[in-house]
């Protein structure tokens, strides 16, 4: 009989013993369905906050990476402003001598003096020119717009500077153009 029909008549009849407890006292079966709906929960709680911490590690990269972009443009907007500074008053004295009524000469002695303000202004940024003038010529930093028949200069020495060359420290920021010596005595030797 069923042990529900078993209360009915009144009998008392204790559980079978061949049902295995899980160690609450209740079948193993009801035990096991309990611990693995618990740890479900647990998992299931992990993953939650592994989700919410990625959430949070994602969060901070992205300002991270968008403070790095600030900082960048920051920066390069600091090396700007200190580039030009030095210049803005290279531009006023280019007013004033535009400005100025005086002779061609006076003209003249004040386009000099704001061209030594201007390479004063390249000093401080570390810009020097290109060495050219009776030095060797040199591909790296002359480019030779032509050359020069001569005897008495050695062959390819730099006679003539058409544009002056530039360089930041080390770095040629534009070639000298120049006009090289060509001496055939040497050249046959």
């Amino acid at each position: 009989m069923a042990t529900e029909e078993m209360k009915d008549l009144g009998a008392e009849e204790p559980l079978d013993e061949t049902v295995e407890t899980g160690g609450s006292g209740a079948p193993e079966s009801f035990a096991d369905g309990e611990s693995a709906s618990v740890e479900l929960e647990q998992v299931r709680g992990e993953r939650d906050q592994l989700k919410d911490r990625l959430a949070r590690l994602q969060a901070e990269f992205d300002n991270a990476r968008k403070r790095e972009a600030k900082e960048k443009q920051d920066a390069r907007e600091y090396a700007v402003q200190s580039a030009i500074e030095p210049f803005l008053g290279v531009m006023d004295n280019f007013q004033l001598a535009l400005k100025a009524d005086g002779s061609a000469e006076q003209l003249r002695s004040g386009v000099e003096l704001i061209l030594k303000q201007m390479e004063t202004a390249l000093a401080g940024l570390n810009v020097q020119a290109v060495e050219t003038i009776g030095s060797q010529f040199d591909p790296r930093v002359h480019e030779a717009l032509g050359s020069i028949e001569t005897a008495e200069h050695p062959d390819h020495q730099v006679l003539e500077e058409i544009r002056k060359g530039y360089k930041l420290r080390d770095k040629l920021l534009r070639p000298a153009l120049v006009r090289i010596a060509s001496n055939s005595a040497q050249v046959h030797e």
